[in-house]
């Protein structure tokens, strides 16, 4: 999400603070320097309550920012978003299979499987890219406002949402035909959205503590529901069949009744979240926390009722995530950052990427 880069500097202090002061062992641990496999094994065997360790450490080229993982469950692809380009790596090998280049400043794929697409959002193009999902080769773009960061792809409308920071607005796509076919008015910055395959897309609205709940036909807002207790909601998941949401805010994940907006209860998270998922099959949702360098794991005891399993340590910067939802793997991705020295007044990224660190964590409970 554009905060952990650029307007919120605050939560990223968070996070770089927790980069300088890895432990040599933790960041060993994810160093793609180090062999995954022993990694793995010593992670296994300290698995906690819920079963997931690390699993694998893939080096990643490149030394840009990163934001939203997207995984396609049908063809075993995870789509990193690395500031100029989209990398595309089977997890099942660990190979990168792809690489969709010639992008600004990038920020989330989404899929429309049944047009054989997909799109990319790109804040500082102004654009949403249109690529072949089979060749992984870009056939187009859609303009948006400035600022296109999150995105979701409503499979009853066939439009794409993208959500647009700064303007805090979002323009709808028609997947089919690539064209503009609305504007939504936000109020605030949104965050991460998702769409619940009735016709409805719900987003985080980070500075005003609330959840968006937009009709995907007529594009208009039907409600907006506070998080309160929580605070600067940023990732949002589902779980589509009791209808329940799944807001990361600061130190607190809420859940809320996705068709009344009431808040039936929060649990504790670690700090600098940035997304949440959610497994139907294993019941359990997940914050990917990068400034406390951990992965809370959250159980759905019923519709109701919620505890929360363990934080799994992972590394700090960890704050995007993807899951497969058939083999319940995690995926997270980060580097080692280190502080510029004397940077000028009011830098809003007093730091840069260590060359050669980025890499994808693929945590599970094998």
């Amino acid at each position: 999400m554009k905060h952990a880069w650029n307007s919120k500097f605050p939560i990223f202090a968070t996070i770089v603070t927790g980069f300088l002061f890895l432990s040599a062992a933790a960041f060993a641990a994810g160093n793609p320097a180090s062999p995954s496999a022993a990694a793995g094994e010593s992670a296994a065997a300290a698995a906690g309550p819920s079963g997931y360790h690390l699993l694998k450490s893939i080096p990643i080229p490149g030394s840009t920012p990163w934001d939203y993982l997207t995984y396609q469950d049908s063809t075993h692809r995870l789509f990193i978003a690395h500031g100029t380009h989209v990398v595309v790596v089977n997890t099942d090998t660990g190979k990168i299979v792809g690489n969709i280049g010639g992008m600004t400043h990038i920020h989330c794929v989404v899929f429309a499987p049944e047009f054989n697409r997909g799109f990319v959002t790109d804040g500082g193009a102004h654009k949403l890219w249109i690529f072949n999902l089979r060749t992984l080769k870009v056939i187009g773009s859609a303009p948006t406002d400035p600022d296109s960061d999150g995105a979701v792809y409503d499979p009853v409308s066939k439009r794409v949402f993208t959500f647009n920071g700064d303007p805090q607005s979002s323009t709808v796509v028609d997947a089919r035909t690539g064209k503009v076919v609305g504007h939504i008015e936000l109020g605030g910055d949104p965050e991460f959205p998702v769409a619940d395959g009735r016709g409805h897309i719900y987003d985080n609205i980070a500075p005003l503590s609330q959840i968006v709940e937009i009709d995907s036909h007529t594009m208009k807002i039907l409600h907006r529901w506070p998080v309160a207790p929580g605070q600067h909601p940023t990732g949002l998941a589902i779980d589509l069949e009791h209808h329940i949401l799944f807001s990361g805010c600061r130190g607190l994940m809420v859940m809320m009744n996705a068709d009344t907006g009431k808040v039936i209860a929060t649990e504790p998270i670690g700090t600098g979240v940035d997304a949440t998922r959610f497994d139907p099959a294993t019941g359990f949702a997940f914050a990917s926390n990068g400034g406390s360098g951990d992965l809370t794991v959250i159980h759905e005891d019923s519709p109701v009722k919620f505890h929360v399993v363990e934080n799994v340590p992972t590394e700090a910067g960890a704050r995007t995530m993807a899951l497969d939802r058939t083999t319940h793997r995690v995926f997270l991705v980060t580097a080692k950052l280190v502080r510029i020295a004397h940077p000028k007044p009011h830098t809003v990224r007093p730091f840069r990427i260590v060359p050669g660190t980025f890499h994808l964590l693929i945590f599970g409970r094998d």
